[in-house]
Formats: structure tokens, sequence, C-alpha cells
């Protein structure tokens, strides 16, 4: 895995090969951040990063100037090489270890953008539980993105705060928002 930009901009990243991980691919997650480039400034955002695995996407948020990144992850390994990333690169990053719906339900933390990255063989009430957790507790900012990276065989378009999806080939990103009140 490599960080695309910022401050580590090509820096390639050896996790070891026994965590349970599915990392988002470069292409899908190059796509990502150019969407949310135009959303948002990087360096006056929070991020919170569920199923972090690796911190593939928190390295890429704190490479792009993100001061508050919080990444979640039940497994110690994956969490354990988090933390030694971010020391060794100096990134703004803290670690749960947590399961995550656990951790939604107890949170105080708050984000402008919640990006969540679940196993893909999850049932579409798995998925939709962590969107209804993150919008009953108020996890989002006003204006606040949440993001769920899934397979495109799962679809999640039915919920009330959904609001568009992104295909990547196989992966296929949908995105919850408030909806605008007129």
């Amino acid at each position: 895995m490599r960080i695309i930009s910022g401050k580590h901009k090509g820096r390639r990243l050896n996790a070891p090969k026994n965590l349970p991980v599915r990392p988002t691919t470069d292409m899908a997650k190059e796509s990502l951040f150019n969407i949310l480039n135009n959303t948002y400034y990087f360096d006056s955002i929070a991020v919170i990063d569920l199923f972090s695995g690796t911190g593939n996407i928190s390295y890429e948020f704190a490479s792009r100037g993100t001061k508050k990144i919080y990444a979640i992850d039940a497994h110690y390994n994956c969490i354990k090489y988090i933390s030694n990333t971010a020391k060794e690169l100096d990134l703004p990053i803290d670690t749960y270890k947590s399961d995550v719906y656990k951790f939604l339900e107890k949170t105080h933390l708050k984000a402008d953008v919640i990006f969540a990255d679940p196993p893909y063989d999850f049932d579409v009430e798995q998925f939709l539980k962590i969107v209804d957790l993150v919008f009953e507790k108020e996890i989002l900012l006003e204006e606040g993105t949440l993001i769920i990276e899934h397979s495109k065989h799962t679809d999640l378009t039915g919920h009330a705060k959904h609001s568009y999806d992104k295909r990547y080939g196989g992966n296929v990103f949908s995105f919850f928002e408030e909806p605008i009140e007129e």
C-alpha cells in the first residue's frame, strides 16, 4: 500500500501479512480523495476511520494535513500496526481497540468525515446498523459525511440518509448525509 498525496506522497507501507484486512485499492482511494478534496479542507476536519485495518485511509488523511484522526478496529495487531506507523511517521492518529458497534454506542467523539470499511461479507442489516448508530448518536458534525465501502453486491441505497454511490470495479463507496432542508 502507498500514500497517494500530501506530505508522505509516494511512501510505501508494508503491513504484516497476518492482518485480517482487505485494504482499499489505490485507484479507489485516489477517486475517493478526489471527491473529498472538493468538499473539505483536510487541515480543518476531524475523521473517524471505522474498521481501520492497516490504517490505509487514516494515513492518507494525515498525509494531507488532517490533525484529528481516530482509527478504530477490534483486532489488536491492526491497532498495534497503525499506532507504530503513526508514531514512526509522526502522524496525528489516535487508535482505539474496540468493536465498532460498541465504540459507536459509547463515543463522545464527533467528526466531519466518518469512513467505514467493514468486511464485505456483512449482511445489509450490519452495514445499516453503522449508519443508524452514527446518525442516532449524532457523531457526524453538521454537513458531515459517512462513507461506507462495500462490494458491488451490497445495496445500501434504500436508507433515508443515503446520498449517492460511487463505484470503482467491484468496490462501492456509499455516501450518507443529513438531507438538506429547504
